[in-house]
């Protein structure tokens, strides 16, 4: 029946006859998905440009701003705010590794500009502020997710802090302006790939936003919003002193009311220089994809309005960490804890891992993991496309702390998924050869079933 689906999906042609499942529909659309992505991108930056209209006194705007918690926007407090709901660290969800729901209310009520809704069983995309402050705190490197037991929870990385806790607020501003615009992806939400991140779809919306605002009579006409620049983003334009909102009161069983959005001059001034920025930079960036880069993309246009921004962040490095990795490996109600050498490749643990339920290796395979801004990696076979290889990672290299999970695919015909979690690494043990079975619960399914 998924046959009748058409043979294309956002543009890209997919050759239907090859296609055996679901699966492997969305896996020919991943193919293409890379250079559809960047050129829809591009598009939509060169059409914002276009539609630039001219911003006057940008200079004198821009120079006589100052950064403050609370000015132009009050995401500094709203943001320290957050970050002193972690703490030590919070539960979250197993999937997406959200903030729970018994958090969100009073957190909410926390905010400089709380929202109001009515809806019986609010999640964390209930709360667009909370929900776009989170984005932000992943983004920037700040949150990450460690395990505890079998239990996700939520913290601030200790080292990354420290080199937050010594920025001034302008450059915490645009260190978070960044995160925002140029690395953030709906994918750290838990939404699935989209053709833009989310900067392009605030851009799109704002080159759309009229200088007047604009004024919805009713739900339906605010719905647009789910879209481009969905409501998580309108609320950090807000938040950042872009734009100016007028809500209403909540309808029985629905979210945050929005009567009237208006650009401030401030956003206006603002950007303006961040549009010709992108314009002039080809609509791409590096660290888009490469987190491990400097926030300082928009610094050479920003910092003659704004002199105080002078140390750019960056996230710390990544240290290899020789020694024994031992993981324990889950699927369904069975597992097995392995011990390998950092010094290994992953194929060499794939090969540990199918030994360890007696599968033979004769299909592909990959790796995914989420990176410590929440994007997902992918290492993939070294005959499947994609790079880099499961032969040309070694584990010691990858940036994992104890306790993260990786999943790990076998065969995808069968689609045998693994969870292999990181439980510890064994500093002192100086072993280079080591590849161990230690433990086994349960007995191993068949790997080809009648």
């Amino acid at each position: 029946m998924w046959k009748k689906l058409q043979g294309t999906a956002f543009g890209m042609t997919i050759d239907l006859n090859r296609l055996d499942s679901i699966r492997d529909y969305d896996e020919a659309i991943d193919e293409e998905f890379g250079d559809f992505r960047k050129q829809f991108q591009v598009d939509m930056w060169r059409n914002a440009a276009d539609r630039m209209s001219i911003v006057e006194n940008v200079d004198t705007m821009l120079a006589q701003q100052t950064i403050t918690e609370t000015e132009p926007g009050t995401i500094l407090k709203d943001f320290q705010a957050l970050l002193n709901l972690i703490g030590a660290g919070i539960p979250v969800s197993g999937t997406n590794y959200l903030i729970p729901a018994k958090l969100l209310s009073e957190f909410n009520q926390q905010l400089s500009d709380p929202v109001q809704i009515d809806l019986k069983r609010p999640v964390q995309k209930s709360y667009p502020p909370i929900n776009g402050l989170y984005l932000l705190l992943r983004a920037s490197g700040l949150g990450q997710i460690t395990t505890k037991g079998k239990k996700p929870y939520l913290v601030i990385n200790p080292e990354v802090i420290q080199l937050w806790n010594q920025l001034n607020s302008t450059e915490k501003y645009f260190t978070l302006l960044e995160a925002w615009l140029i690395r953030a992806d709906g994918e750290i939400l838990g939404e699935r790939r989209s053709a833009l991140n989310e900067g392009s779809k605030c851009v799109d919306f704002w080159s759309r936003l009229l200088n007047k605002g604009k004024k919805y009579r009713n739900y339906a006409e605010q719905q647009e919003m789910n879209y481009y620049p969905e409501f998580h983003n309108l609320a950090l334009m807000r938040m950042f002193g872009l734009v100016a909102i007028e809500s209403g009161k909540p309808e029985a069983g629905k979210g945050w009311r929005i009567k009237a959005v208006q650009k401030t001059k401030f956003g206006e001034a603002l950007m303006s220089v961040v549009i010709q920025a992108f314009y002039e930079q080809g609509m791409e960036w590096e660290s888009e994809t490469n987190s491990s880069l400097t926030f300082a993309d928009l610094q050479p246009v920003l910092q003659p309005y704004f002199p105080e921004w002078q140390t750019a962040f960056k996230l710390p490095g990544f240290d290899f960490r020789p020694g024994v990795y031992v993981f324990k490996v889950l699927l369904g109600n069975i597992w097995r804890r392995l011990a390998i050498s950092g010094n290994a490749f992953l194929d060499e643990l794939s090969d540990l891992i199918l030994e360890s339920v007696g599968f033979d290796s004769d299909h592909l395979d990959c790796y995914t993991y989420k990176n410590q801004i929440g994007r997902t990696v992918e290492i993939s076979h070294p005959y499947a496309d994609g790079s880099p290889s499961t032969e040309e990672v070694r584990i010691e290299e990858l940036p994992l702390p104890e306790g993260a999970l990786m999943k790990y695919v076998f065969d995808f015909g069968d689609w045998w998924e693994f969870t292999v979690q990181l439980e510890k690494i064994e500093l002192e043990d100086p072993r280079s050869d080591c590849a161990e079975i230690l433990e086994s619960y349960g007995a191993s399914p068949q790997q080809y079933p009648d």
